[in-house]
């Protein structure tokens, strides 16, 4: 099973649509098979390592390097679906 989880900087709103996307684009992409769940940035270093891939805004990243073997993927735009969709196809 694929486990995903996507952060934001405070953890409520922006990290679930952000989730609702990716659980649209990873089923678009054919994956049927996974888990997610959203939290904030600061949770998100706790938790990163018990998944396998994490999603944050690209300004965010740095906070995660080295904290996980995870994928970690980083967005210019959260609300570009496509980009969404690219990237994650991209270490699918």
């Amino acid at each position: 099973m694929l486990k995903i989880l996507t952060a934001c900087g405070n953890g409520m709103g922006t990290s679930m649509v952000i989730k609702m996307k990716v659980e649209r684009a990873v089923r678009q992409l054919g994956i049927t098979d996974f888990e997610s769940a959203s939290c904030s940035v600061g949770e998100a270093k706790g938790l990163a390592a018990g998944y396998d891939i994490v999603i944050v805004s690209e300004h965010l990243i740095g906070e995660l390097k080295g904290r996980t073997k995870a994928h970690l993927i980083g967005l210019d735009n959260l609300m570009d679906d496509t980009e969404i969709k690219t990237k994650l196809q991209a270490v699918l």
